[in-house]
Order: C-alpha cells, then sequence, then structure tokens
C-alpha cells in the first residue's frame, strides 16, 4: 500500500495511491488517491468516499518527523571506499549515525537551496524507514513490528562544510537537505530489501548512483536494534539506512531524481539561495 500525504490547495491531507507503477517507478496517468480520515499512523487507515486525480493533487513529504531524522553513515562499502579521503577510514564496526532535524525535510519537487555557506553541495540517495510507533531497545528480531512503511530520502550534504567542521550537523542540516518521498510503501517487507530493491540516482537525466540494498553492510533490523538501544523512537521518525557510491555535486539550475521501481521516484530542483 502506498499511503502519501497531499494538499490541494489548503490543509494537508492523506490518501493510498490507487494503481500500478511502471518500471521507473512512476504510477500510471490515470493514478487516483483515495482520500484517507486523518493520519494513518495515528488514526489507522481510515477510507473516505472521495478520490481524486493524482494528476490534480500536490504530494506533501509523506511524513514530517515528530523528533528526528536518524542518518546511518558509512552504510555501502563502495561509498565508503569512494569518501575515504573526505571522512577517513574504513568501514564501521557497528552502525554509524547522526541527527538531522526535521526542519530539512522538505516535499517531492520542492527546492532544495543551496546555501551561501557552501560551494560543495552533493546528492546522496538513500532508502528511508518509517517508525510506526514508539519504541526503545528494540531487539533485531523485532524490528518489523516497529515498522510503518519506506520511503526514499535524498541525503544532502555539503560536503565542504562536512570536512571544514571535522562534524556533520552544520553539513547534514541545512533547511531543504533532506527530501522524502514520494510516499510510504507498507508492503515492502526486509526479506525484500535484504534480498535488494533498486536505488538510483539521477542528476539533469545521468545516471549518478545505482545500487541495491542488498550491499548494506548493516540491514535495518541492526540498524534499529542500534538506534533504539540509544535513543527512543517516535511515531514519523525517518530513519535514513546511507547511500551507495556515486554521489557527487549539484548545482544551482540542476534537477536531481532518487528513484526506486519499488519506492517511486523523488524529484527535487537545486537553487541558489
Amino acid at each position: 500500500m502506498r499511503i502519501a500525504r497531499f494538499t490541494t490547495g489548503g490543509d494537508p491531507q492523506y490518501g493510498v495511491i490507487a494503481g500500478e507503477l511502471d518500471q521507473f517507478g512512476q504510477p500510471e496517468e490515470d493514478a487516483q488517491i483515495l482520500v484517507l480520515a486523518g493520519d494513518p499512523l495515528y488514526a489507522g487507515l481510515n477510507p473516505t468516499q472521495q478520490a481524486l486525480p493524482l494528476s490534480e493533487v500536490k504530494l506533501l513529504a509523506p511524513v514530517i518527523p515528530r523528533s528526528k531524522v536518524v542518518a546511518i553513515g558509512k552504510n555501502y562499502a563502495d561509498h565508503v571506499a569512494e569518501m575515504k579521503d573526505v571522512t577517513g577510514g574504513d568501514a564501521p564496526e557497528e552502525p554509524m549515525f547522526f541527527l538531522k532535524p526535521n526542519t530539512s525535510v522538505i516535499a517531492p519537487g520542492d527546492s532544495i537551496v543551496y546555501p551561501a555557506q557552501s560551494e560543495n553541495v552533493h546528492f546522496e540517495g538513500e532508502l528511508a524507514v518509517v517508525v510506526g510507533r514508539i519504541c526503545k531497545d528494540v531487539p533485531a528480531a523485532k524490528a518489523a513490528d516497529v515498522i510503518f512503511g519506506y520511503t526514499l530520502a535524498n541525503d544532502v550534504s555539503a560536503r565542504d562544510l562536512q570536512v571544514k567542521d571535522k562534524q556533520w550537523s552544520r553539513a547534514k542540516g541545512f533547511d531543504t537537505f533532506c527530501p522524502l518521498g514520494p510516499w510510504i510503501e507498507t508492503e515492502l517487507t526486509l526479506d525484500e530489501i535484504k534480498a535488494g530493491i533498486d536505488l538510483k540516482t539521477y542528476l539533469e537525466g545521468d545516471l549518478k548512483q545505482d545500487g541495491s540494498t542488498a550491499d548494506l553492510i548493516f540491514d535495518i533490523p541492526r540498524i534499529i536494534e542500534h538506534v533504539s538501544a540509544a535513543m527512543t523512537l517516535l511515531p514519523g521518525d525517518v530513519i535514513l539506512t546511507g547511500t551507495p557510491a556515486g554521489v557527487g555535486p549539484m548545482q544551482a539550475g540542476d534537477e536531481v531524481e532518487v528513484t526506486s521501481s519499488r519506492l517511486g521516484a523523488l524529484t527535487n530542483p537545486v537553487v541558489k539561495k
């Protein structure tokens, strides 16, 4: 089930995307959104009798994290290798994570703002996990019980500030530095992710990242176990699971698209502040 958050010009609403996706993760031309009553994270799935053409609504970020976005670093071996001169070191022995503020979250189609403080802003396409309920100290074997679904993310990073600051909060925490979307897929399983779903990033139509979740160093159950051992996770919190190799710079005027045949396409333009 693909659950979207959207607007027709008024307050945000929620709905279920009806229709199939093509090989590029795009919905059919006549796809509809079946409107739900309330936020399904808290109110459950309560369908109304209303259906709208998907083409006539504006998709919003499918969730605004109640408290935090947790991002996992260095979780694909090929990305660890390409970033060795920037972040140093080998693959970590346990999941390495940092936080992005919920104010960094933007919707599909919203602009990534290139900050004046940076001259080297990179894209990082990722699979994101949406937490479904309050939880703490979750064992890996129970991770599926606390997952609401999955979406796509772009962990936008000011690479020069990451090097300059020697920590990542500012470099990855600017407003607009966490595009999420286009919807939350609730029927993707941990076994399917372990077997591998495709994860691609395009810059101006050119393929830059071509990865598979089969190559995650730490799988999602291990990540949830590790993060929840340190901090309580709340409904709507988002966990970014890391990026494959191929990250690189983008400039004002570019368009970046993170795609998966299972999760859709997350497209954002880049603008100068």
